[in-house]
């Protein structure tokens, strides 16, 4: 009841179309129950008079029908169209949203969940969803109308007759009913192995040169198999299900044509039933089969539509660990000064700490080197000053506001991060560039890229500031992108900017191009940067080294190596 009770609410918006559709079901309905009563009259009445009066009632009935059949396929063509818009609709509101979502979720979410099984929430799941929305509440009214109605008729043409068939719908009705649970089973099954699909693909796609180089196909082959065949199998006992299911419901169908013709020819035998009747109650029993049969699918959709919708709630239900604090204010005029007030960390799935008491201040305008093994804490630092995670200890502060008393957007917009591994969006270069400041001006853009040494390698393209760059940028060279990245933050102009190993992955003549950049781009900015080649660093105000969750030692270049310490072996083996 609490799915059911959220999914209605999508209803919301489209009242008026949804109760206009069921208002067309509900007519399309009565039309078909009503041309059997109204031959059963003319049969009674009319059709057993003279010849001349049934040939004078021809044309007021024929033209009272073709009036009917007409507003039927009037109702139909609505249903048809506007219940599958309906239906769509409701499909793009709940895409909307759950894209939404994902945009507000915090880094911890995709550390644990991964983009296939995302993707199928996105896509697959709601297409479910949009056709459970309109045909679900279209079809059980049409089918409660003509179920009800016949029910109706047939207890009026003969009681005695209806009375058998009554039982044997709800015998059908319990085995629907035990079978639904298994089927809510298989079809939520079914969901999770497509997502595990797409994320072997995803990944395979993703990751293709690298497959290719190390000749690997027969790797991946194999990984996307078992996947596949996980979904080959999961739909085969949901197959098995449902073929049970409308197996055994086909079997109490055909045990109502078997009552009606058994116990209803009995019934004649005794004198309490005339032939004409029974022809009716068979025309009825098409008409009371039919939905029955509707239903059967009806709930093959349903299960289907819930088990989306499910993992659509799950998501949406989904708290962001990030999110701005009640009172958050925007941070304005900013200086650049900060602060790492004893700060400590840990992942929220796991206890062990990242960060254990770490204390150090920028001064506006200054910068900072961050040096250290892998793994020893350097880029957590630097994620918490954006807050893409929250210090589980002490505080950080910008220009002494502490960053969860601020606005998330306000924070990051003063934020610019040119990270190691570069991601571009599929499109021009002018957009990957735009990207730091969607509202810019060619002018602004080309300015950017003079200041990040990448003006005249874009003159020299065929189209310019208009080239695709193709997936992820897969037609720039590693020094391009980075180019590229670094104009982005130009263009965003903040007062912050953090450097996370920007030179890593560049061989020495990219190296330097970017260093030069970088240069550029660090003035009057207050600056941490991630390093692992120390002569990037050199002349940094202050140099800490991240070992053992803290920091081991600090100070600038030169008092680093007179102290003979971590730091100097690190610089003696570079």
């Amino acid at each position: 009841m609490y799915t059911l009770k959220k999914f209605i609410r999508y209803y919301g918006p489209y009242k008026t179309v949804f109760f206009l559709d069921l208002f067309c079901a509900a007519i399309i309905s009565m039309v078909d129950l009503a041309f059997p009563q109204i031959l059963r009259i003319l049969t009674a009445t009319i059709f057993r008079e003279e010849p001349s009066r049934i040939l004078k009632a021809l044309l007021p009935i024929g033209a009272a029908l073709l009036i009917m059949y007409l507003i039927q396929s009037f109702c139909v063509y609505y249903v048809g169209y506007q219940g599958h818009m309906m239906g769509a609709k409701m499909e793009g509101d709940m895409r909307r949203q759950l894209f939404d979502h994902y945009e507000k979720l915090s880094f911890s979410y995709y550390d644990q969940n991964n983009s296939g099984q995302m993707m199928s929430k996105l896509v697959s799941d709601l297409f479910d969803i949009s056709e459970f929305a309109h045909h679900g509440p279209e079809n059980l009214f049409i089918s409660l109308i003509k179920i009800v109605g016949s029910f109706v008729f047939l207890f009026l043409i003969n009681w005695r007759l209806a009375i058998p068939l009554l039982i044997l719908v709800f015998v059908m009705f319990m085995f629907s009913m035990r079978q639904n649970k298994r089927m809510q089973e298989t079809f939520m099954d079914n969901r999770k192995k497509i997502g595990d699909v797409n994320s072997s693909l995803q990944d395979t796609l993703a990751g293709i040169r690298v497959v290719q180089s190390f000749a690997n196909e027969n790797v991946e082959r194999e990984k996307f198999g078992k996947s596949n065949h996980a979904f080959l199998c999961s739909k085969n006992a949901n197959y098995r299900c449902m073929g049970n299911f409308m197996g055994w419901n086909r079997f109490f169908q055909g045990m109502m044509y078997l009552v009606t013709l058994v116990f209803g020819g009995w019934l004649i035998a005794r004198g309490k039933m005339n032939a004409g009747d029974l022809a009716m109650y068979a025309l009825y029993i098409g008409i009371f089969v039919s939905p029955i049969q509707i239903l059967v699918e009806l709930i093959e959709m349903m299960q289907k539509g819930f088990s989306g919708f499910r993992r659509f709630l799950e998501v949406m239900e989904t708290e962001p660990e990030i999110v701005n604090a009640p009172n958050a204010e925007p941070l304005k005029n900013v200086k650049g000064e900060v602060s790492y007030e004893d700060v400590s960390f840990h992942y929220s799935d796991d206890e062990t700490l990242v960060l254990d008491h770490i204390s150090f201040k920028i001064p506006a305008g200054r910068s900072i080197a961050l040096v250290g093994p892998s793994g020893s804490g350097k880029t957590t630092i630097c994620s918490l000053l954006p807050r893409f995670y929250d210090a589980t200890g002490g505080r950080i502060t910008v220009d002494g506001q502490d960053v969860r008393k601020l606005t998330l957007e306000s924070l990051r917009n003063q934020i610019g991060l040119v990270q190691q591994d570069i991601y571009l969006f599929g499109g021009s270069i002018k957009e990957n560039i735009a990207y730091g400041k969607p509202s810019a001006s060619m002018d602004e853009i080309i300015d950017a890229a003079k200041k990040a040494n990448i003006h005249d390698f874009i003159m020299s393209l065929p189209d310019g500031y208009d080239t695709f760059v193709g997936e992820r940028g897969t037609r720039l060279s590693g020094g391009q992108k980075q180019r590229i990245s670094i104009a982005r933050v130009f263009l965003k102009n903040p007062p912050i900017l953090i450097l996370d190993e920007a030179t890593s992955a560049l061989d020495n003549e990219s190296e330097r191009w970017i260093q030069k950049s970088l240069e550029e781009l660090s003035k009057n900015r207050t600056t941490i940067t991630i390093a692992h080649r120390l002569s990037t660093i050199r002349n940094a105000d202050e140099i800490l080294v991240v070992a053992d969750n803290g920091i081991a030692e600090r100070g600038t270049h030169e008092e680093l190596l007179a102290r003979n310490g971590i730091y100097a072996q690190y610089y003696q083996m570079s």
